[in-house]
């Protein structure tokens, strides 16, 4: 089994490098893919670069060039729930677009059933596991995350909050999720809240993203730990 982790930025990826053992590092499309092993699970991770796009290229070549079979994405994003709080963590149970048009994903490829793409239950299932375990600070809460090419302030967060009620918001995850469906991949996403309606802005992303990647991280590496003992 080889796991991929993407990371949106290189502040989210940095908690996973030192440890990293063996790690080989490769570059493709413009981004650094690091091979190694991580509590003794074999692993390949990559900061993708924010939005989409660049979150799915990342994705597919963890597929085609690196062979993972499970992808895990750890990092941040903001709280639209309104019991959120920082540093609080959202592991995803469901994943949409808030930004895309429903029949484009329904009635058009990859013809989905819903708008909604589902994270893998087994991964789900373990990740509580290893939260239990942990006890990573903040509360952790599973639930359905929502991806847009936008950082979400004030603008536009009723809307989405109407139309999909997500728990948080970012702008990689449902590309992420996107690509692991058509590849009939196992995926999950774990990410710990850095600002919310109270606290918002780019500074409040800014000041916690380094706790907050820490924590993401500690998450992730427990669900390996849990992966390995399988």
């Amino acid at each position: 089994m080889k796991v991929g982790i993407v990371c949106a930025g290189d502040e989210e990826l940095a908690p996973f490098l030192p440890l990293i053992s063996d790690c080989k590092i490769t570059e493709r499309a413009m981004l650094k893919f690091y091979e190694g092993r991580i509590e003794d699970i074999e692993i390949a991770a990559v900061f993708s670069g924010v939005c989409k796009v660049n979150a799915a290229i990342a994705s597919q070549l963890l597929i085609d060039v690196f062979g993972v079979d499970i992808i895990i994405n750890s990092g941040t994003a903001g709280g639209m729930a309104p019991d959120l709080a920082i540093f609080d963590t959202v592991i995803s149970t469901e994943v949409c677009y808030h930004d895309v048009a429903p029949d484009i994903l329904t009635e058009f490829h990859p013809w989905m059933s819903s708008v909604f793409f589902e994270a893998d239950r087994e991964l789900i299932k373990l990740s509580k596991v290893a939260v239990n375990k942990i006890r990573p600070a903040g509360n952790v809460i599973w639930g359905r995350v929502a991806t847009g090419e936008s950082f979400i302030t004030d603008a536009g967060r009723q809307k989405i909050s109407n139309e999909f009620a997500p728990l948080t918001v970012d702008m990689e995850t449902a590309g992420i999720a996107h690509v692991c469906y058509v590849n009939s991949l196992p995926f999950i996403s774990i990410r710990c809240v850095t600002d919310t309606a109270m606290h918002r802005g780019i500074d409040c992303f800014e000041e916690n993203c380094t706790k907050a990647s820490m924590i993401a991280k500690s998450i992730t590496v427990a669900l390996l730990n849990e992966l390995g003992s399988k």
